[in-house]
């Protein structure tokens, strides 16, 4: 049984030893090949090279394996601190900048990987699903939503920010995300990747004008 000790430090995230490395290389490999449920923790620790004690004492459960797993991965969907968005032009930076980022980073092969498990695993497994949305998709959204709340707040746009982050995002995305999903579409390039962001943003500024300007737009 592990320790109080190292059962703290597990949960703190903080014991990074090389094994525990080991462990989650190895669970997200099992979990990428045969299924959340179809992985077992002794196919987990064999690739690790440890046993199982060592296994649950460092990480935890196959639920707790793929929870960290997932948080890993998700930091990439954070984004960092954007700047107050005080004329249209900000905004129109700020939106090229989030896009940009959200972008690239949900389109890495690894972070695709772990969509697709999260839909396969969706009927067996769907804490897989939850922990993804919880942990990854939902900080982008509340992201985008902040941008679409202080852009509102300093009269740049009208409108409801959860539909008008749901709208940029859609303009953003396209068919891309499915695209790459069913591998019937390759990972966009930095340069595809800038006039996506760009193009979104352009055609959600022509949608939503101005506040005080709407009414010369006709």
């Amino acid at each position: 049984m592990p320790t109080q000790a190292t059962a703290k430090q597990r949960r703190s995230g903080s014991d990074e030893t090389p094994a525990r490395q080991r462990i989650l290389e190895a669970a997200f490999s099992a979990f990428m090949e045969s299924g959340f449920a179809a992985a077992s923790t002794l196919e987990i620790a064999t690739r690790a090279r440890v046993s199982k004690r060592e296994l649950y004492a460092l990480v935890g459960s196959k639920q707790e394996m793929l929870v960290t797993c997932i948080r890993e991965r998700a930091k990439r969907l954070q984004m960092p601190d954007l700047p107050e968005p005080h004329d249209r032009q900000a905004l129109a930076r700020t939106l090229e900048t989030f896009g940009t980022q959200l972008l690239r980073e949900v389109t890495d092969p690894t972070v695709i990987a772990v969509f697709r498990l999260a839909i396969a695993e969706a009927v067996r497994a769907p804490e897989v699903a939850r922990a993804l949305n919880s942990l990854g998709v939902e900080t982008s959204r509340a992201a985008l939503r902040e941008v679409m709340t202080r852009a509102r707040s300093a009269g740049l746009v009208s409108g409801d920010t959860s539909g008008m982050a749901e709208h940029f995002a859609g303009l953003l995305w396209g068919n891309l995300k499915v695209g790459l999903l069913l591998r019937v579409a390759e990972r966009p390039s930095p340069r595809e990747i800038a006039r996506r962001a760009r193009d979104a943003t352009a055609a959600f500024l022509k949608l939503y004008p101005q506040p005080d300007k709407a009414g010369s737009v006709d």
